[in-house]
C-alpha cells in the first residue's frame, strides 16, 4: 500500500503498510509482518448533521381537502415561499384555477384548485415562508 523509511537512533527501518482498516493495521518492518493497533483521532465534523423522518407521500397531499363544515382548505404541497397570490377573499373559483404561485426547490410551482367555491380566507401573504401541510387558503 505505502512504503516509508524511518531512521530511529541511527537505525534505518523499511516500513510498508499492507492493510489499514479502522484502528488495525498490517505492516511489514524490514521483512517482518506485524499486526498493530493504531489510535485514530476522530475529527468532529463542522457540518451539522441533518436527520429527517421518513416522509410518506399521502394521496391528495397538497390538494384541497374537505373539512367537516362543508369548507375546504388548500395546504402547501412542500416547503417554500409564496411569490404570487392570484385570488382575493370573496373571489369565485373553479376547479383548475391557479390560486397562488410558490417557490420551492428553486422552482415556481402553481397551486391549483381541485374544487370550486369562493375564497373564505387567505392565510399567507407574498414573501411568507411555509412548511409542508401549512394551510394557505380556506374555501367555502
Amino acid at each position: 500500500m505505502k512504503k516509508f523509511k524511518f531512521t530511529i537512533r541511527g537505525q534505518e527501518y523499511d516500513v510498508e503498510i499492507k492493510d489499514f482498516q479502522g484502528s488495525e493495521a498490517k505492516i511489514e518492518v524490514n521483512g517482518t509482518s506485524y499486526d498493530v493497533d493504531v489510535e485514530v483521532e476522530e475529527k468532529a465534523s463542522k457540518t451539522p448533521r441533518l436527520v429527517r423522518k421518513a416522509v410518506v407521500n399521502k394521496p391528495g397531499e397538497g390538494s384541497i381537502k374537505k373539512g367537516g363544515s362543508g369548507s375546504a382548505v388548500v395546504k402547501a404541497p412542500l416547503p417554500g415561499s409564496i411569490i404570487k397570490i392570484n385570488v382575493a377573499v370573496g373571489d369565485s373559483i373553479n376547479p383548475g384555477d391557479t390560486l397562488l404561485v410558490m417557490e420551492a426547490m428553486k422552482m415556481e410551482n402553481n397551486v391549483l384548485a381541485e374544487k370550486g367555491g369562493s375564497v373564505k380566507a387567505i392565510k399567507v401573504a407574498v414573501g411568507d415562508s411555509v412548511l409542508q401541510d401549512d394551510v394557505l387558503i380556506e374555501i367555502a
